[in-house]
């Protein structure tokens, strides 16, 4: 009987080694190596010809852009996610289906496709392209065209989230607060906000990351105007095509910086706050 556990045990050890094994593999050649590769390259010719690339006034502009695309994107879709995760989880009312699904359409719907859309409403031949240039409006090739593409692919991040996380705390506490003659807002702010906070920093790190990094989406409504509408990714890519490869990996290796960072900070939160975290779940 002993020996037949210890086998089973042995047998079991054995399963779990392979299978920790594969997945270690796994993610080293598809995650760890392409890393790897992108940071090898970039310091290819030694920190000066990194800091280089950085010094051309189209990088400079590419950069400046990508942060500016993301400080409209990001908070638009903390707004607009907090409310759109509020009305889902705390009311019911007809629609509300359809509305879970139009938050999820992003995520099923091709980045490419998502700015395609874009150029039929708002370019020149497209629905609203008329009126647009009568005014002097310019959306598609110009900075609103970015920004609508990237709040199009980021917005899920925040809603979904929260969605889950307002579900499940439910709305006695809410509740509580409005009998004891809490304002809406001081409702929201004293009461929702604090148990929603960690979810909401991790859907906003991920938007943020997410918005930095677009590419499809973006790629088709920005015209590819050198040092106007490129930002960071469509900078690697016009660096890549033109055998610029340094350059091309350097501006990579911020992309790359940024999502690394913002994984680290993620468990960092998860660690340093697990035990509110956990406490926030059990309500």
């Amino acid at each position: 009987m002993a020996e037949s556990a210890l086998a089973i045990n042995e047998t079991s050890a054995l399963k779990r080694r392979l299978l920790i094994g594969l997945v270690a593999g796994f993610l080293g050649l598809v995650v760890l190596a392409p890393l790897a590769v992108v940071f090898t390259e970039a310091l290819r010719n030694g920190l000066g010809a990194y800091f280089n690339a950085f010094a051309d006034s189209d990088a400079q502009a590419a950069v400046a852009l990508t942060l500016a695309v993301a400080a409209i994107a990001v908070p638009t879709n903390i707004v607009v996610g907090v409310a759109g995760a509020w009305a889902i989880a705390k009311f019911s009312f007809p629609g509300k289906s359809l509305l879970v699904s139009l938050i999820d359409l992003p995520l099923s719907v091709s980045p490419v496709v998502s700015g395609l859309v874009y150029v039929l409403l708002f370019g020149a031949q497209g629905l609203f392209g008329g009126w647009l240039q009568a005014h002097r409006i310019e959306i598609i090739f110009a900075l609103p065209g970015i920004v609508l593409a990237t709040i199009f692919v980021t917005f899920p991040f925040v809603a979904r989230e929260l969605i889950p996380l307002m579900q499940e705390l439910g709305k006695a506490d809410e509740e509580a607060a409005l009998t004891l003659g809490a304002s809406p807002w001081r409702m929201f702010f004293t009461v929702t906000l604090p148990n929603i906070k960690w979810g909401l920093l991790y859907g906003v790190l991920l938007c943020n990351a997410r918005a930095m990094g677009e590419f499809g989406a973006v790629s088709v409504v920005s015209g590819h105007i050198r040092g106007l509408t490129d930002t960071m990714p469509l900078h690697v890519e016009i660096l890549y095509n033109e055998y610029n490869f340094v350059a091309a990996f350097a501006v990579a290796s911020v992309l790359a910086l940024l999502a690394l960072v913002t994984l680290i900070l993620k468990s960092a939160l998860e660690w340093r706050y697990r035990d509110a975290l956990a406490a926030g779940h059990r309500r």
